[in-house]
């Protein structure tokens, strides 16, 4: 089963204007087409977490159970995921969001419906699930539009940094926007809000039909087996990498919270998560302005080893200021990380798999946050306040020991690629 899109010709680059920079990356044809409407499609996503905790610990009166329920809506985002980018990549981007969207909207209101009614757990949880699942991977699908816009260029270590900084971006206004609702408003007003964005972005971005990917065609050229993201042994190493920086998300969201409370300063709580988020943001725009010379895996090494150390430290803060330039420095090491390994997919993966790998390190980093969000809930509820902190400390390390171990996998061989080169290209094939 297939369909005919308008195909995109690869973004060329001269070499007179071979160095990357953001100002030649956003003079792409055709890039803001999707890139407004794709900034806000994903916002919401910045938001439900955060939304879901605040609203069931306010309902519940416990952490944990708000961190449980977030949990819920995590990892079923990280199962689903992947098979939302392997549909899209399949049927095309708009054929899985429309329905997506909506499945989203009326899943996150049922949700809050029932968190308000005092529900009881299982029930939040059943409602959890739906939400998470249908969550629409609007980042994924940006940076695959990407790939086929710039498809060989030099730019596409700058297109990276610059939708890891897109992102960070959604994570600075995304917190503050959830907490100002549901503390100034009503704890039920995050929750709603990102239903809303989440309609009305997801519409407009699926509304761009010009720059999606190809899909296969039935008929009339050469058929190419479809092969899976998860196949590729350096996608298998770059999850577990995420799952740890899902890890750090997570937990500083639950921890941040639970902090803020304790000092009798609720509202803080958006503004030190917006200072972890504007140094990832800050270093993400910083990495897309350099001309790199070393390896992306040898890259991904450094950069991981010092997320690691800055996010062992969290746990020893005690102050507002203390916790904000620490912070700030973990913020600051996790952009280099994303970036390098989004820009690993390009290398690693077949054009035809790429919207999968995508969701795969989106769902690892989901379903890092999912776990982060539990057990750091949990420790706030039993332990000290600022034990969830360990556990940013504890995913980061856990996943460094694998990334030194199996960093082999992460260095591009002849053949990586020779899968499914057709999607993406200039001429439509079919995929199985």
């Amino acid at each position: 089963m297939g369909s005919t899109v308008t195909t995109t010709e690869p973004e060329k680059t001269s070499p007179a204007s071979s160095r990357p920079g953001y100002g030649q990356l956003l003079r792409t044809r055709g890039a803001w087409t999707f890139l407004l409407p794709g900034f806000a499609a994903r916002q919401p996503f910045a938001m439900l977490t955060l939304s879901i905790v605040l609203l069931v610990q306010h309902t519940t009166g416990s952490y944990g159970a708000a961190g449980a329920v977030a949990a819920a809506t995590g990892v079923s985002m990280a199962l689903f995921a992947p098979y939302s980018g392997r549909l899209a990549d399949r049927y095309g981007q708009r054929a899985v969001l429309v329905p997506g969207v909506l499945v989203h909207t009326l899943a996150g209101l049922s949700l809050t419906a029932l968190a308000l009614a005092h529900a009881p757990l299982w029930a939040l949880f059943l409602a959890a699930v739906p939400t998470g699942a249908s969550v629409p991977q609007v980042g994924p699908m940006v940076r695959a539009r990407w790939g086929v816009k710039l498809q060989g260029s030099p730019l596409m270590t700058t297109a990276a940094a610059f939708e890891s900084v897109t992102d960070e971006l959604t994570f600075v206004l995304g917190p503050l926007l959830a907490t100002a609702l549901c503390t100034a408003v009503t704890p039920a007003a995050g929750l709603v809000t990102e239903a809303a964005l989440t309609l009305v972005g997801g519409l407009l971005f699926a509304a761009q039909k010009s720059t999606q990917p190809p899909v296969s065609a039935d008929s009339g050229h050469a058929r190419v087996e479809h092969t899976s993201a998860l196949r590729v042994p350096g996608v298998r190493v770059l999850i577990v990498t995420f799952l740890g920086i899902g890890s750090v998300f997570g937990g500083m969201q639950v921890s941040l919270a639970a902090f803020t409370e304790s000092i009798g300063e609720p509202g803080l709580n958006g503004v030190l998560y917006g200072v972890f988020a504007a140094g990832n943001m800050l270093s993400g725009i910083a990495c897309g302005a350099i001309a790199w010379k070393v390896a992306p895996h040898k890259r991904l090494v450094l950069g991981y080893t010092a997320l690691a150390l800055a996010a062992s430290a969290l746990w020893t803060a005690h102050s507002v200021l203390l916790l904000a330039a620490l912070g700030l420095l973990v913020g600051m090491c996790i952009a280099p990380s994303l970036i390098t390994g989004y820009t690993l997919v390009e290398s690693l993966v077949p054009a035809g798999a790429r919207t999968e790998a995508f969701t795969w390190l989106t769902g690892a980093v989901a379903l890092g946050q999912a776990a982060a969000v539990t057990v750091a809930g949990q420790l706030e509820d039993r332990l000290w306040d600022g034990a969830g902190f360990l556990v940013p400390m504890a995913g980061t390390v856990l996943a460094l020991a694998t990334l030194l171990t199996l960093r082999s996998r992460l260095v591009p061989r002849p053949g990586n690629r020779a899968v499914a080169r057709g999607v993406g290209h200039r001429v439509p094939v079919t995929v199985d």
